[in-house]
């Protein structure tokens, strides 16, 4: 059992390293990933380094190779599109479900978060950006308790948080997001369910032609 505890304890921790990497950019898409190598890197048997790149897999940030490897997956404009496509049906319905049940305490809550993701964007921190950006999310979205719609939701953010925290690094994308969130967390309080809505339906596409753009003109991303 407690042998069964630790190799846990392993392969979660190694999930969450590796994960942090590819999403910061510190391992970019297309990289290697052996198991060999990363079992001698973090001084861990293959188990818990097997287990995490299944995870990883699981959460569409890398692709498994035969012979032991992986590559950190890399998706197109296309797939960046649809993406943002499926969360611009499925957060708006969420929200729907999930406004009659929050208080005035959650949405001080609400604004806290977004206190503090302001400094983090002024801080230059992507890192702790991208957490309460979700946080953000999570606190508007979860009272509709819809954990499995949830849990597409936070996958398809996954695999596209590594190109948003590049966009918003590099461009003005900060200040649009700070904005649009203040407002659609007043929209939130006023109790303007359709209006909450639409703003969070048009904020995620915007953000979605916003990310295409600067791939495509920077990056060259096809």
């Amino acid at each position: 059992m407690t042998t069964t505890l630790n190799r846990q304890t392993m392969s979660s921790g190694l999930t969450a390293l590796l994960r942090d990497a590819i999403l910061n950019g510190q391992i970019a898409e297309g990289t290697q990933l052996r198991q060999d190598a990363l079992a001698r890197q973090y001084e861990v048997s293959r188990i818990p380094v097997r287990e995490a790149l299944r995870q990883l897999e699981a959460e569409g940030l890398i692709i498994g190779h035969a012979h032991r490897s992986s590559v950190v997956a890399s998706l197109s404009l296309s797939e960046i599109t649809e993406i943002f496509e499926i969360r611009s049906i499925l957060e708006p319905h969420l929200l729907r479900r999930s406004l009659i049940h929050l208080s005035t305490a959650d949405f001080d809550r609400a604004e806290s978060v977004l206190d503090a993701y302001d400094a983090a964007l002024d801080a230059g921190d992507m890192a702790r950006w991208g957490e309460l950006n979700w946080v953000f999310h999570q606190m508007l979205l979860e009272p509709a308790e819809r954990p499995q719609t949830m849990a597409i939701v936070d996958g398809l953010r996954r695999r596209v948080d590594r190109y948003t925290r590049l966009q918003i690094n590099l461009t003005d994308g900060a200040r649009k997001s700070r904005l649009e969130h203040r407002a659609i967390l007043a929209k939130a309080r006023a109790g303007a369910v359709e209006d909450c809505a639409a703003m969070v339906r048009d904020h995620i596409l915007g953000a979605a032609g916003d990310l295409t753009g600067f791939l495509r003109d920077n990056y060259g991303k096809a």
